[in-house]
């Protein structure tokens, strides 16, 4: 049998392995980018291992989370990212340039390469067939000192899309579409390959959407063949020499196979408070809607503001909803400008924002009181927003700019005919916007300002750990639940004995006293526990506070990569049906020394005398990771030798 396109990639960059589902295997990374929000973690874990220089292709530090510059924190944070990354040969995106994974998409991003990156969303750039992965900022480290990235092998599904969209259906349509069918936990263990005639339709930021909220299934990535549509996007860029056709091939051989007919795919909306939560646009006609929030990583594209402003062209967003817009890039905002419909925005109302993340992320743009949000991003967490009763809804920008001109949500068959658009004839470059490292790396100084605080080195785990029960969580725990995002938290993310104090502050207040009283602690999770963002300080903070393991029904695949990391030994019920049988408080007995690869452990339960049988899917190199303290001191170790 024939090859998939991801498996083509995988095998071309595999270091070590067999290419089983659920095997460890381990493969070259070529690019890298990281965010502020975990690149300042990522950069100094790099300084620790001690390299001279990056070890890859490519490496990029963008800054697009943190832009509010409140107090010192941020713009230390940003000087420090700068100076480190003239240092060491990193591309420099400074603040203001845009998103990171617009910008990615549009000046970096190629077939053919494996990118791996401190953000979730990484798998943005699969829409032009690069092979894209999210992880915490120490994986990220540690491939840009050389070391190759490890993960379980991931089943290959097939997603071929038939025919092609019509009337007002979008890209963001499909994946919430997808999401519905498969939920938030569809995609664990595996790559959403998009095949099928239904490709060819689709332009490169219409694939990027969908592949960006393939996080949300929790896959490993999803990817697009790099065919026509891929050398047009590139050429329009200006990087037509980085043009690879990449196609599977026409026997390829795929674990699972979905089918989806994009004719019949209508206007779709994710409701409170989880992006699979997913109705169709018209089963909410009539809802008032207090904000409209357009932009984010999955929707700034030109294609997805230019759609936006001709719906609202001549209009004026309805009076009783805040209106507003994070465009993806400054290539964005310039084509917007050239076209005119930048004044588009202004003269309807709509409130423009920096090219960043921002109320995507909670950095401002909180909406009211119980309010109803409609916003094309990819993430409706409870409390995301900042606002903890807030409503969101997830939309296309087609839907998000209908509401914002009526105030509420109505049914699709009054919108009207629909417009066709496409590709820019003439894009602008912003290359000179980005700071390119320079030959005399030596002289740089690098910048540290009082809020940059060393990373913390961990004890290695016990052979045999006593602790209590910290906290009990169910279903779904998101990196949001247990690390909230917001200006004021996140400016804390280069400093972890501050950082520590918010971990489940709005889930359990009482959290981190226990855990300083009891002296650390065990935590207990229900199914897919750490799903959302890769921000790996929700495992390095509880680590900080002494959790040293955490029982769960199912893990999510980034957040166990980062437990691992920082040395937590995660667990994973035999019977779900144990959960049941553990309180806060209760004492923890596991004999650690006991613990083999992918092997069974009895944990003891004392007090009440009971005893559960509980597994753990590590491998042996996992596990050596974890008994020394984390992978940054197993690195140290492996590089002193």
């Amino acid at each position: 049998m024939g090859m998939s396109l991801a498996k083509k990639i995988i095998s071309s960059h595999l270091v070590d392995g067999k290419m089983k589902p659920g095997q460890e295997i381990a493969i070259k990374i070529d690019h890298t980018l990281t965010q502020d929000a975990t690149g300042t973690m990522a950069y100094l874990q790099f300084e620790a291992v001690g390299v001279k220089e990056v070890q890859t292709e490519l490496s990029v530090s963008y800054v697009d989370h943190n832009t509010l510059q409140v107090g010192f924190r941020n713009p230390d944070d940003h000087r420090y990212l700068k100076t480190v990354a003239m240092k060491y040969g990193i591309v420099f995106s400074p603040p203001g340039n845009g998103i990171c994974h617009q910008l990615h998409l549009e000046n970096f991003a190629q077939p053919g390469k494996t990118l791996l990156g401190s953000d979730s969303h990484t798998p943005t750039a699969g829409g032009m067939g690069c092979f894209a992965m999210g992880a915490g900022g120490l994986s990220v480290a540690l491939a840009m000192a050389g070391e190759p990235y490890t993960f379980p092998m991931p089943r290959i599904i097939k997603v071929e899309l038939k025919n092609k969209l019509q009337g007002w259906a979008s890209a963001k349509d499909i994946i919430l579409y997808i999401l519905k069918q498969l939920t938030v936990k569809g995609g664990v263990g595996a790559v959403l390959e998009y095949t099928g005639e239904g490709v060819g339709t689709l332009t490169v930021p219409e694939r990027a959407t969908i592949t960006n909220m393939g996080a949300e299934l929790g896959a490993t990535t999803s990817i697009f063949p790099s065919d026509e549509q891929t050398k047009k996007f590139l050429n329009l860029m200006g990087r037509g020499s980085d043009y690879v056709p990449m196609f599977p091939d026409e026997d390829a051989e795929y674990d699972k196979e979905i089918v989806i007919d994009l004719s019949k795919i209508e206007p779709m909306v994710a409701c409170p408070h989880m992006p699979d939560n997913v109705i169709t646009v018209k089963e909410l006609d009539g809802l008032q809607v207090d904000q409209v929030a357009i932009g984010s990583c999955t929707n700034s594209s030109y294609m997805d503001l230019k759609v936006a402003a001709e719906i609202i062209k001549g209009r004026h967003v309805d009076p009783n909803v805040d209106v507003l817009l994070s465009p993806g890039s400054r290539q964005v905002v310039k084509l917007l400008v050239q076209e005119g419909l930048y004044e588009t925005f202004i003269d309807a109302g709509v409130r423009i924002l920096e090219c960043a993340c921002g109320p995507c992320i909670g950095m401002g743009g909180s909406p009211v009181t119980g309010g109803v949000s409609v916003r094309t991003f990819n993430r409706n967490f409870e409390g995301r927003s900042g606002t903890l009763d807030a409503k969101v809804y997830l939309a296309s920008p087609i839907t998000a700019a209908h509401v914002a001109i009526n105030g509420k949500f109505t049914d699709p068959m009054s919108w009207g005919k629909p417009y066709i658009l496409g590709l820019p004839k003439d894009v602008p470059s912003i290359k000179e916007h980005f700071l390119f490292s320079i030959q005399d790396k030596e002289s740089i100084e690098v910048y540290r300002g009082p809020n940059i605080v060393p990373l913390p080195r961990f004890e290695p785990l016990p052979k045999r750990m006593e602790k209590k029960v910290l906290i009990k969580v169910g279903d779904n725990i998101t990196t949001d639940h247990i690390l909230p995002g917001g200006a004021e938290i996140t400016a804390l993310r280069s400093n972890i004995p501050e950082i520590s104090k918010y971990i489940y502050s709005r889930v359990d207040k009482g959290f981190v006293k226990r855990a300083n009283e009891f002296g650390g602690g065990i935590i207990i999770g229900g199914e897919n526990y750490g799903q959302g963002s890769s921000r790996e300080h929700a495992a390095l903070a509880p680590r900080y506070l002494g959790v040293l393991c955490i029982i769960a029904k199912s893990f999510a695949r980034i957040h166990r990569g980062n437990l691992v990391n920082f040395g937590i030994l995660p667990l994973i019920f035999k019977d779900k049906k144990d959960y049941d049988l553990f309180d806060i408080g209760a004492n923890i007995m596991i004999p650690c020394e006991e613990l083999e690869p992918g092997g069974e452990i009895i944990v003891r339960i004392q007090g009440v005398d009971k005893e559960i049988v509980v597994l753990n899917d590590l491998s042996m190199d996992e596990l050596n990771i974890i008994r020394v303290g984390g992978r940054l001191e197993y690195v140290r170790k492996k590089l002193s030798k």
